[in-house]
């Protein structure tokens, strides 16, 4: 059975382009994971990516998930309310283009509806442009992400750059 999908390209090329979303007050911290450890992407990608078909990475060895974590150009944030874990974003720094890529974005199921995809978004966005020479931001959505994937991303100031269709 093949199955349609739309696939959305989104960019941002500087932080005064941010439409900022600001947290609920509630203790939070966004942390850099500083130590390669692939076990809080790991986790992360399964358990926000399940509901979205995020199988690319399920087959991944450890030694692919040490590989991937200990690459200089990816860092990885996790947003954290009061002790949990609630969510996290991935980013991949293209230095010769001067990009940063959001390769993964999400927050764990139970902290949707709270106002908080917004917020992790801007601070992803953010976190990017307060790299050296960073000129743009991007990341792809499709219609199998969440269904105010595309929704946040254009409310934060993004644009689309490219659309396409695929069939899986």
């Amino acid at each position: 059975m093949t199955e349609t999908i739309d696939r959305n390209y989104l960019e941002i090329k500087s932080l005064d382009s941010l439409i900022e979303c600001k947290i609920p007050d509630i203790d939070h911290s966004i942390d850099l994971v500083k130590t390669i450890d692939f076990q809080i992407n790991k986790f992360f990608y399964k358990n926000v990516g399940k509901k979205y078909r995020w199988r690319d990475r399920l087959i991944w060895s450890e030694s692919d998930w040490i590989k991937y974590v200990s690459n200089s150009q990816v860092e990885t944030y996790f947003l954290k309310l009061a002790n949990d874990l609630a969510g996290y974003f991935e980013l991949i720094i293209h230095t010769n283009s001067k990009e940063i890529e959001i390769a993964y974005f999400g927050l764990l199921e139970e902290y949707h509806n709270k106002k908080l995809g917004g917020f992790l978004l801007s601070e992803a966005i953010k976190i990017s442009f307060l790299k050296k020479n960073i000129k743009r931001v991007w990341v792809h959505t499709c219609t199998l992400d969440h269904k105010n994937a595309l929704k946040n991303y254009l409310a934060r100031g993004m644009t689309i750059y490219k659309k396409e269709t695929i069939n899986i």
